[in-house]
């Protein structure tokens, strides 16, 4: 092994030095070089595509570095694979899904160490569930167990499997890359005294978020990266949301962040809920959304505001009531959804709104297949290149060309182009869940304003999300679920408040 010249390796458990990655001509990080103290919260921010998630994926060994050198606690860190690293005692949560749906939870955290639990050339299923049930008590995780099909658990619960398999390893460095996002308040909890507990330990904690606040209230020093570069580090003392955004951007993000006007929209309702109820969370549930309104919906993860999106949409069986439009179609499809130009923007961009696996230009064409018609039912690929071009240009999507694959792409873009496939077919109806999970605050911004455009456009809008500021930013009236029922209405002209909002919850 490969020894740093340092007399007190605890200064600088980890070091990054002039590390470089290169994606063909693409330059992810750029000559990397900072170090991470031992026993610390360690935030890593900046915009999408800045190289904060390359690098830690290099960290848990998930790929090779192109130039530089990394080393742990005095020796180089190279590992050939995720297992290695793990073995080493690097874990990651990574930020999207991490688990393999058609096994257990149990399989899914000792997935590749099966053989700790064979007897003879058999598995003991049963002292592996033990195994893993014993982990997730410790985690004080209560909403599922070691046996439950990890299929039927939601997006935090797969993220609290994530965690639960990072912990089986006891790691010396724990990679949290935009993890909160996925988790609901009292997942986001469970999160930071899980960290604060590894850290009182000596594990260091390397923290990725796009929540700026968050940043500040957990770490101990944050480092920051601009389009492959390293910026600069900030101490505790020296943590400002401005400096941080302007260390990021490199620029002074001016204007308004939400919008800001009165109450406004117009009478007429072009979607209504009457009385709908679904196999789950939803029962007898009415609500209308009115031309050029932002709805805000919110509640705790189980309050089934998520699945009254999809039911809305027709993604989502409605056992009784309807959901209809203004001209009284009744939507009970997502092909008869699309037909009469409503928009669905899933939480769960990778599984349900993005086909990771194709181009960029594939993905935003489609919905897209009546307006690139050349005639009859053929389609002119120079129009669906035009097509995509212009909404890669839009919505200044950073990608090599409209033959990028999805799945190469930051969280941010990934975003943009769900975003670019609904709006180039002009949807007068979307409907948003956590539209800006993962996303940086240079896009979170531009996309609050392209929301707000189409407000003003006479779009209307149904906004679930999990944010409260961003619900109080963007709507003009909140309805606030719990327990699958409307818990309170509140309109913007009333005065919103996050303290209004929490109560409703609770």
């Amino acid at each position: 092994m490969e020894m740093v010249k340092s007399d007190d390796f605890n200064d600088r458990f980890i070091e990054v030095s002039k590390v470089s990655k290169h994606f063909g001509v693409t330059v992810a990080l750029n000559e990397v070089s900072f170090t991470v103290p031992k026993g610390l919260v360690c935030g890593l921010v900046g915009e999408n595509g800045s190289g904060k998630s390359t690098l830690a994926s290099i960290l848990a060994g998930i790929q090779d570095e192109t130039s530089g050198k990394i080393y742990l606690d005095g020796q180089k860190w190279n590992p050939g694979s995720v297992l290695e690293a793990q073995k080493n005692g690097v874990a990651m949560i990574v930020q999207e899904t991490g688990t393999i749906e058609n096994i257990s939870v149990a399989e899914n955290i000792f997935l590749g160490q099966e053989m700790l639990f064979s007897k003879g050339i058999f598995i003991s299923r049963k002292k592996m569930f033990a195994a893993a049930q014993r982990i997730l008590d410790e985690l004080e995780i209560t909403s599922f167990n070691a046996e439950s099909p990890t299929s039927k658990l939601d997006l935090q619960d797969r993220k609290l499997v994530e965690i639960a398999k990072a912990m089986y390893w006891n790691p010396k460095v724990f990679i949290v890359d935009e993890t909160t996002t996925a988790l609901s308040h009292i997942g986001r909890e469970l999160l930071y005294a899980l960290m604060k507990k590894l850290t009182s330990k000596g594990t260091t904690v390397l923290f990725i978020s796009h929540d700026l606040e968050e940043l500040m209230e957990q770490c101990d020093i944050i480092h920051v990266l601009r389009d492959g570069d390293y910026i600069g580090t900030l101490e505790k003392n020296q943590f400002d949301t401005d400096r941080m955004k302007e260390m990021m951007i490199g620029r002074n993000l001016e204007g308004d962040y939400y919008h800001a006007d009165e109450e406004g929209y117009g009478d007429e309702v072009v979607l209504r809920a009457d009385q709908i109820t679904t196999l789950e969370d939803l029962l007898c549930f009415n609500l209308e959304l009115h031309k050029g309104e932002v709805l805000g919906i919110g509640g705790l993860s189980d309050c089934g505001m998520h699945t009254l999106g999809k039911a809305l949409f027709g993604a989502e069986k409605v056992l009784d009531g309807k959901v209809t439009l203004a001209d009284g179609s009744v939507i009970d499809s997502t092909k008869k959804a699309v037909r009469h130009k409503m928009a669905y923007l899933s939480k769960n961009r990778d599984r349900e709104s993005l086909a990771l696996n194709a181009t960029v230009k594939e993905n935003i064409v489609s919905i897209a297949h009546d307006i690139n018609k050349a005639f009859g039912p053929l389609l002119s690929f120079k129009k669906e290149s035009q097509y995509a071009k212009k909404q890669i240009e839009d919505l200044s999507i950073k990608c090599a060309s409209e033959n990028h694959l999805v799945s190469t792409l930051s969280g941010g873009n990934k975003q943009k182009i769900v975003f670019g496939k609904w709006i180039g077919v002009d949807s007068d109806i979307l409907i948003m869940d956590c539209p800006t999970r993962g996303v940086d605050i240079g896009v979170k911004a531009a996309m609050y304003k392209l929301i707000y455009e189409m407000k003003k456009s006479g779009k209307s809008i149904l906004l679930i999300s999990e944010e409260l500021p961003e619900l109080i930013g963007m709507s003009d009236r909140i309805i606030i679920m719990k327990d699958g029922a409307i818990s309170a209405e509140i309109h913007r002209s009333e005065g919103f408040s996050e303290h209004k909002l929490i109560n409703a919850m609770l």
